[in-house]
């Protein structure tokens, strides 16, 4: 299969739900298939930097370890990974939204080594470059109803690629971690 590049025009607002501006607008690059590609190594930096006795380091009372960041990290690829598939294939069905804070406590993200989870996110998004680079204009072209909200496809690496970098910082912010 030979694998389709082009250029993914920047969505425009209505493309997406307003709750993802603070995410796209985090994407500066002008391909943000590239961005996207290369965002599993900056993952991984991070997340091997983080020594062995901080994975369940909460910066605070009530916050997520960073196990379960990098958990709801991976959950969040999944997740979107199944929503730019969906929609790239013209599903006409409104896709879930979902609670992330009840996905994290019913993760049990705090018990799997980092590593894992790290290798995890790796394998997963390095599928989906795979998936996105082999879309056609057609498929980059469609749209949906996601979490009671239109989404288009060319939409959904930005926001991906956003989320990623939202958490890095936090992680870097708030945990003091950075890769």
């Amino acid at each position: 299969m030979e694998l389709v590049v082009i250029a993914i025009a920047r969505p425009e607002a209505g493309e997406y739900n307003p709750a993802f501006e603070r995410y796209v607008s985090r994407v500066t690059e002008s391909d943000v298939l590239d961005a996207f590609a290369r965002q599993a190594d900056d993952v991984a930096a991070v997340l091997r930097a983080v020594p062995e006795g901080r994975e369940t380091f909460r910066y605070a009372p009530g916050k997520w370890s960073v196990r379960q960041v990098a958990g709801h990290v991976l959950d969040c690829e999944r997740i979107f990974g199944y929503r730019i598939l969906a929609l790239a294939r013209g599903e006409k069905q409104s896709l879930p939204g979902f609670e992330e804070d009840e996905y994290a406590a019913a993760s049990g993200h705090d018990d799997v080594p980092l590593s894992a989870l790290r290798e995890d996110f790796d394998l997963v998004r390095r599928g989906h470059v795979r998936m996105l680079r082999a879309f056609d204009d057609a498929a980059w072209g469609r749209e949906g109803i996601s979490n009671n909200s239109r989404m288009t496809v060319r939409a959904v690496p930005y926001i991906m690629v956003g989320h990623v970098r939202h958490h890095l910082g936090v992680l870097a912010d708030k945990y003091g971690l950075a890769g």
